[in-house]
């Protein structure tokens, strides 16, 4: 019987891979262990934490004491690393958080792997799981692969290319088993609402300014988070020791032209005129060091783990827009005060 420590579980990919686990594998024992601070919530969860198989913990990965004392009682034998830190604009805002949850918290981890496992890796596994925004920006044309120089601009972006180089380093040097992937910007259901897609949605609703930065013409490559985390899944159980790959959804899009679409979609479902929500746009001061364009080759986890995404954007947000549309109790409870006061001091009026 597998027992596997899930960081980050209540969290917005997170909590997918937990459920996929949980639903899917229900000989393996999941520990989702979380912090939950305000992007962490278990009301995500609320249709698997009645399972026999699931379990969660509430602890921080930067208290290295504590994850000793974690792994000596539950003795897990597998790692799937989810917990971060993950908004770049509250990087900037606060870089030492970001320090110390993913580069800190990412070595408490190792270092308890490394006292619990020992020297016997038989049937472990350290699976990291890691951002394209390590690989800095591209130009109009390129794709990211696993071989791309690693040139991160934000301290998101910084703290997540250390803590991969520490993994990979601990691979090197204490022969650990690890893997780790590098994915694309994910949407889906759960994502708490600082991100693009669900901020939109929710302002929408609300009939609230839809802040776009700068000019709007940032590329992002899209993902929906359940073909995430079946990549995720794929990766854990197939890949091998050391190998990095790429997740990708190969879904490209302007900020801008995302906006749209989203306004386009909802003006629809809630019966407003066309071109209703669009009135909204309110373009906003740049993103300091904004990286104009992300795009990932995938083909490497597709010719060697036979993994390809199940849905094409424009399938995938209206999907998305129905779940927040049919949540918004859930919605309206994770957009608290403390999150207002965040949202009316980022977004300014250029």
């Amino acid at each position: 019987m597998k027992k596997i420590l899930i960081t980050g579980g209540a969290g917005f990919i997170g909590s997918h891979v937990v459920r996929l686990f949980v639903n899917k594998y229900p000989n393996y024992q999941v520990y989702n262990l979380d912090k939950l601070t305000y992007a962490g919530n278990l009301a995500n969860l609320t249709d698997v934490e009645q399972k026999s198989n699931y379990h969660f913990i509430k602890a921080d990965i930067t208290d290295g004491p504590l994850l000793l004392e974690l792994f000596e009682k539950h003795d897990f034998d597998s790692v799937i690393h989810l917990a971060a830190e993950s908004h770049v604009d509250r990087s900037i805002a606060n870089p030492m958080e970001f320090i110390m949850a993913n580069i800190v918290g990412t070595v408490n981890l190792l270092n308890a792997v490394r006292h619990q496992w020992k020297n016997d890796f038989e049937g472990k596994r350290f699976y990291h799981i890691s951002t394209d925004e390590v690989y800095g920006s591209l130009g109009h044309t390129g794709f990211f692969t696993e071989q791309t120089a690693y040139d991160p601009h934000s301290p998101y972006s910084a703290s997540k290319a250390s803590s991969d180089h520490l993994v990979r380093a601990y691979h090197d040097t204490y022969n650990l088993p690890v893997v780790i992937s590098n994915c694309s910007n994910n949407y889906g259901p759960n994502q708490f609402p600082e991100k693009l897609i669900p901020l939109i949605i929710n302002n929408i609703r609300n009939s609230k300014p839809l802040p776009v930065y700068g000019k709007g013409l940032n590329v992002r490559d899209w993902l929906y988070v359940v073909d995430h985390a079946r990549a995720i899944d794929v990766i854990f159980h197939k890949g091998a020791d050391g190998e990095t790959y790429n997740i990708g959804g190969h879904n490209e899009w302007k900020n801008i032209d995302i906006v749209r679409l989203v306004c386009q979609i909802m003006d629809e479902k809630l019966d407003r005129k066309d071109g209703t929500s669009e009135q909204l746009i309110t373009y906003v001061k740049d993103r300091a060091g904004h990286d104009l364009r992300y795009a990932i080759d995938a083909s490497k986890l597709q010719r060697e783990l036979n993994w390809t995404p199940s849905l094409q954007f424009e399938e995938g947000i209206r999907k998305t827009i129905d779940w927040y549309l049919e949540n918004q109790t859930w919605l309206d409870e994770v957009t608290s005060g403390n999150y207002l006061k965040y949202y009316e001091q980022q977004y300014q009026k250029r």
